[in-house]
């Protein structure tokens, strides 16, 4: 043995709770481990990024059905290695026709119903980016890709430990018979292991394979067409319309027919030689990139990770980030956002002033961008409540993946809370989204209601490129956190030189001192939620900076999923966060 190896071998070795996965040909990391081997059969069988990622979500629209579905909202974000593009995929839901802030005022007393009934809902926006992500770049058919999909639903698969609790504790889905059928359909309370079928939802998945079938003759596009049709335009639609108005709910039939996700081009910012790109429209994607700009002001590699200071600096960067995000951040085909100012370095200096190194900020102080990007002001309220405590956490899932033609797709799709609605439409065998209940009912507000606008979600996940080519996938549930967390790990490997496992594994911080995205948009003042690994000197610290911290549990703040490229060797490293039961496979 040398000097040199010896001396590498007597080096402490920082160690994970779970092993970087590696290799050279493809990865995949979601939040559960089948819907990771259902992307990796489709990779073994030839498929590439993009036919992988809907295999996976299909997958995990049943082992990990309280937080993303058939009926989920979603954002994505691909790289298309033929053109070296990063693009944007904007599948959130629209708000009904009939949904409007008068309907809501007269009807439910000026409140928006909180993750139930399907008056939370608005239309499933997941079946439509699968279509986009075969048509435009995938190589398979939906019969292909739906298979992994259609043999869990119909065999079955153990419940684990996450998936039957939440059927046995989310109380709003006894109330529904539809529900109470698909989830309970023995009367008996679910335990973990025990074997679970969704013979519905199978056939629910098999007519849009059907659909297909019947076009094939008309060639591989118009089939994929026919199988989202039949969703959006056929007979599934006409029964999630009819079923909509036998129950209470505003959805008709022309809110389906007329819905389709949207291509974008994303937004991103430079932070340190990399590009981090972001959704642009009716999401909270960009509060991260605000948040970066201010950050890249500051030596953060000398403040140390995670001590008082660091802490302290990021999370009044988060404030005024997430200010920002409540007066700008929305749909973009209903209002104007200001991205040549917010995303500016300029301004970013500007707003750094308002950080004092030494006191919490409790207020809310949204900027001025408008100035930087050559507009005039614009007049927008703000919509919140003051209170001590708030929920601003929600239920979504993730999957990454990547092949070995280096195509990207970084996809987060959700239900937002527990099983959305909580009705399960007729015998289609899923639930809608409950995102409408993040609208705002005040008017003139970025986030107002109207027919057919999609709501501001905390749906977002990180594309990251350097010198043109992706470097790195990232993302995470958590409702309002989402940022915060993709946030850590980024900054992780970049400033602290973390691989990907001990960037999603080292101890985190969270806040609630912004306004929570479901309604009455709850304010915590000063708010800051800390891992217990935090050191107790470093809670104290920061308390006697004015930050009410709060201790969370050693491993509580994370649903982490990432895959890094290096761009040197080709070499892919995936990272599943222990947290949850987050898995990475890589070859």
């Amino acid at each position: 043995m040398t000097v040199a190896t010896t001396a590498l071998a007597a080096q402490p070795q920082r160690l994970t709770m779970r092993p970087v996965i590696r290799g050279t040909q493809y990865a995949v990391v979601s939040m559960k481990p089948e819907a990771t081997q259902a992307a990796e059969r489709i990779l073994r069988a030839g498929g590439n990024a993009f036919d992988a990622a809907v295999a996976g979500q299909a997958v995990l629209a049943i082992v990990d059905m309280h937080n993303n579905g058939v009926g989920s909202d979603a954002v994505l974000l691909v790289y298309d290695a033929k053109t070296g593009k990063v693009v944007s995929i904007n599948a959130e839901g629209t708000a009904p026709k009939l949904a409007t802030i008068e309907w809501y005022k007269a009807n439910q007393g000026g409140k928006l119903p909180v993750d139930d009934t399907l008056l939370a809902g608005t239309v499933p926006g997941v079946v439509d980016a699968w279509y986009i992500l075969l048509d435009r770049w995938g190589t398979m058919t939906f019969a292909e890709v739906l298979a992994p999909a259609i043999e869990i639903a119909e065999r079955g698969f153990p419940l684990s430990e996450s998936v039957a609790h939440a059927m046995a504790k989310t109380e709003k889905l006894r109330k529904y018979p539809s529900t109470v059928k698909v989830l309970f359909p023995d009367g008996r309370e679910p335990q973990a292991g025990q074997v679970w079928r969704n013979p519905q939802l199978a056939r629910t998945l098999r007519r849009l394979v059907e659909a297909e079938r019947a076009a094939a003759g008309q060639g591989r596009r118009a089939a994929l067409k026919a199988a989202r049709d039949r969703f959006y335009k056929g007979d599934i639609a006409r029964e999630m319309a009819r079923f909509s108005e036998e129950n209470g709910g505003l959805f008709r039939y022309e809110d389906f027919a007329e819905y389709t996700a949207k291509i974008e081009e994303p937004v991103f910012v430079d932070y340190r030689g990399y590009r981090v790109h972001k959704n642009p429209s009716a999401t909270q994607a960009p509060t991260e990139l605000f948040i970066l700009n201010l950050l890249e002001g500051y030596d953060l590699k000398a403040l140390k990770l995670n001590s008082a200071e660091y802490l302290h600096i990021s999370a009044e960067a988060a404030k005024l980030a997430f200010a920002d995000r409540d007066k700008y951040l929305g749909d973009m085909d209903f209002i104007t956002i200001p991205y040549k100012g917010l995303l500016s370095k300029e301004y970013a200096r500007e707003r750094r002033k308002l950080i004092d190194e030494n006191r919490a900020s409790p207020e809310l102080r949204p900027g001025v961008p408008e100035k930087f990007a050559g507009m005039e002001p614009l007049e927008r309220p703000l919509d919140y409540t003051i209170a001590e405590e708030s929920n601003h956490e929600g239920d979504t899932s993730y999957i990454a993946v990547v092949d070995k033609d280096r195509n990207v797709v970084s996809f987060t799709p959700s239900l937002h809370m527990a099983f959305g609605t909580g009705v399960f439409m007729g015998e289609l065998g899923f639930s809608f989204n409950c995102r409408g209940d993040y609208f705002s009912l005040v008017p003139g507000t970025a986030n107002a209601l109207a027919p057919g606008k999609r709501p501001r979600s905390t749906l977002q996940s990180s594309l990251v490129t350097k010198d043109g080519k992706p470097v790195m996938a990232l993302g995470s549930p958590g409702g309002d956190d989402q940022c915060l967390r993709t946030m850590q790990t980024f900054l992780n490997i970049v400033e602290f030189g973390m691989d990907v496992q001990q960037a999603i594994e080292a101890p985190r911080w969270t806040s609630r001192a912004f306004p929570s995205s479901p309604f009455p948009h709850v304010v915590c003042p000063n708010d800051l939620g800390l891992e217990d690994r935090i050191p107790q000197e470093v809670r104290d610290a920061l308390s006697a900076k004015g930050h009410k911290a709060r201790v969370e549990g050693p491993w509580s703040i994370g649903s982490n999923g990432a895959i890094v490229i290096d761009p040197e060797t080709g070499v892919l490293s995936a990272g599943a966060d222990p947290r949850v039961d987050a898995y990475a496979l890589a070859w």
